[in-house]
């Protein structure tokens, strides 16, 4: 569902190790699920939500269960963590990396709900001119453009209806 086209931004640990840093600094430890989530949802850059990663977790033993509860809890780590960056869309929560990843936007297709990522210097511009020119410090923003990718337009152009046919 994502393009991972836009690089990485360097960063100084794993984001296991920030993970690990950041239950410390709240006196808790990491416990086996959410070791098994870190690595599931950091092995590969992706949009998500918690049915898509329940669907994709491995379940080899009772041991690697992770529960949708447990799920739900230790993603809203993450965001705490600042790990990942979660929002709405089409009224389910959809997760992404954010730790190590730059800033972007995204084209959403109304029709098969893929993702397009996408980074404008001149959107970033315009941002930073508007906050000027209103005495507004930018802590950050989300852009979403949704829309028909290129795809879904080509498929429907290749839909014949019966009475085209006639």
């Amino acid at each position: 569902m994502a393009d991972s086209s836009l690089g990485n931004v360097s960063v100084s640990s794993t984001p296991l190790e920030r993970f690990e840093e950041f239950l410390q600094s709240r006196g808790k430890r990491m416990t086996r699920p959410q070791r098994l989530l870190i690595d599931h949802v950091f092995r590969q850059h992706s949009h998500f939500d918690v049915d898509m990663l329940l669907d994709e977790l491995p379940q080899r033993s009772d041991s690697d269960h992770v529960g949708r509860a447990t799920v739900y809890r230790t993603l809203t780590k993450f965001v705490e963590a600042g790990l990942l960056r979660a929002f709405t869309l089409d009224g389910r929560t959809v997760y992404e990396h954010d730790y190590g990843y730059p800033q972007h936007d995204h084209l959403h297709c109304t029709e098969c709900q893929r993702l397009i990522e996408f980074q404008s210097d001149e959107l970033i511009r315009l941002r930073d001119e508007v906050a000027h020119k209103n005495n507004f410090r930018v802590s950050g923003h989300r852009f979403i453009i949704s829309g028909i990718c290129h795809d879904c337009v080509q498929a429907k152009r290749r839909t014949k209806r019966k009475v085209d046919l006639v």
